[in-house]
């Protein structure tokens, strides 16, 4: 007992030498103030502040910090826009200087987050208001570079820096909404309407050159047909103009009349009109006048027939 009453300073050397023992969280700094005034920053880790007369100011996180916004904005054809928003946010760095920015330009951290509110919605009111209500929902991209630019350095300021704005919803009154429906619904009935004319212009087209094709081909080979039975009605004419030469030639050399060659022919002539004939009446001149008048008639054609070159 008289041991620890001789070392007694000692002991409180020692409680006081572990009351300026400051541990630091990661992602933390800690401000220092001796007297009320602004002394220096301690990093994450184990610290030594001066017991009783250094003070912890405020800890700062320098971790990125995010809150969703929720707020009303007019066109400048003075239509509602209701905006749903996350402002992602952060200390622009660790350095001593910025530190003491964040320290000290707010009382508090509600002080903080009021003042970026309010500028970030001030910033997209005055956007949208220079904006008409067909434009928005094409705009979101635009707005959150508008609203970077112009809070930027207003946040330098501060300490912090924007590191995102993401529009999560845009709507309007419902009124606005039915008719922006209505109009979508109607644009696409009407390029359903000309898709549809279109197609069957398409349809239409195609089938009156499909039948253009085909009437010319039906042409072009009728054509050919009749060419080709052309050719077969010559040839066999000539070929039996041929035999009947060679016949008559013969019964020449045989002393016989050649009549008896016309008259075959004749026959054989009116033999085909029975068979092959779809009429049901045939109507022959049988008198001696009528079949000479037939054999002169195919002497003649036969005369015609020798005499071409």
């Amino acid at each position: 007992m008289e041991t620890v009453i001789s070392f007694w300073w000692l002991i409180v050397l020692i409680i006081i030498l572990f009351t300026g023992l400051v541990t630091v969280p990661q992602a933390n700094m800690a401000v220092i103030t001796l007297f009320g005034k602004y002394r220096r920053v301690l990093r994450p880790g184990l610290n030594f502040k001066i017991p009783f007369l250094e003070q912890i100011y405020k800890i700062i996180s320098v971790q990125n910090r995010s809150v969703e916004l929720e707020f009303q904005a007019v066109t400048v054809d003075q239509a509602n826009v209701y905006f749903k928003s996350m402002l992602l946010y952060s200390v622009i760095n660790a350095e001593e200087e910025t530190i003491k920015k964040v320290a000290f330009k707010f009382i508090s951290d509600k002080d903080l987050m009021q003042a970026l509110i309010r500028t970030v919605e001030g910033s997209i009111r005055a956007y949208v208001a220079t904006k008409r209500q067909a434009e928005i929902l094409l705009l979101r991209r635009e707005i959150v570079e508008y609203v970077k630019e112009q809070i930027d350095h207003s946040l330098e300021e501060w300490g912090y820096h924007l590191q995102d704005l993401q529009i999560n919803d845009i709507t309007f009154d419902k009124a606005v909404m039915e008719s922006m429906s209505k109009v979508v619904a109607s644009n696409n009935l009407k390029a359903a309407a000309e898709n549809e004319g279109q197609a069957l212009l398409i349809t239409k087209t195609k089938a009156a050159e499909a039948e253009g094709n085909a009437i010319k081909i039906s042409a072009e080979a009728e054509k050919e047909a009749a060419r080709l039975r052309g050719q077969g009605v010559a040839l066999f004419r000539e070929e039996v103009a041929k035999g009947m030469s060679q016949a008559a030639e013969q019964m020449k050399q045989a002393n016989l009349d050649t009549n008896v060659i016309l008259f075959s022919m004749w026959t054989e002539a009116i033999k085909n009109f029975a068979e092959v004939s779809n009429g049901n009446v045939i109507f022959l001149d049988g008198s001696p006048e009528g079949m000479d008048k037939n054999m002169q008639q195919i002497k003649a054609m036969l005369q015609m027939k020798t005499n071409k070159p």
